[in-house]
């Protein structure tokens, strides 16, 4: 996914200096937020169901894998704009850390207080349907978080001086 599919961002003006932040702004920064949790969420839960691994590991490796994710597709646009690593990665970590951590937060706390969701298994509907409304519900409490951060000329504002 390239960083190009935030349309409309630059329209909106200068984030954090006066120009107007839309919750549309916000729900395109937390999609990408989103796309790199479901990827490393999912990659997570298959690896740590192949190795016959607890609850506790496959999570933890899950979560690790969506902050992973979430980070490459920002560092991808921020690197293809000519910048280098370590601004990339620094950069990457200012737009995206709090925006995945609240997600992560509430999409894995979605799935531990949903019942019976946690030993659910990939062939089972429980476990899409669990995995899914946890997501949807992580992206409707991470959206104002982004509009909030965006606001303020952080999180993905920072990362579109690149574009």
């Amino acid at each position: 996914m390239r960083h190009q599919t935030h349309t409309g961002h630059e329209h909106h003006g200068a984030h954090g200096t006066g120009g107007k932040v839309t919750w549309s702004m916000a729900a395109q920064a937390t999609l990408h937020c989103l796309t790199g949790c479901a990827i490393g969420e999912v990659l997570g839960m298959v690896i740590g169901t192949a190795f016959g691994w607890g609850n506790v590991p496959t999570m933890v490796l899950a979560i690790a894998l969506a902050f992973f994710f979430g980070y490459a597709l920002t560092l991808r646009g921020i690197l293809r704009a000519g910048v280098d690593f370590k601004t990339a990665f620094r950069v990457a970590l200012a737009a995206d850390t709090l925006s995945i951590a609240v997600m992560e937060l509430i999409d894995n706390g979605v799935i531990v207080l949903w019942p019976n969701a946690m030993d659910a298994h990939l062939s089972d509907a429980l476990f899409w349907g669990a995995l899914a409304v946890s997501l949807a519900i992580a992206f409707v409490v991470t959206t104002p978080v982004n509009r909030w951060m965006i606001g303020r000329g952080k999180g993905h504002a920072v990362v579109h001086q690149y574009h």
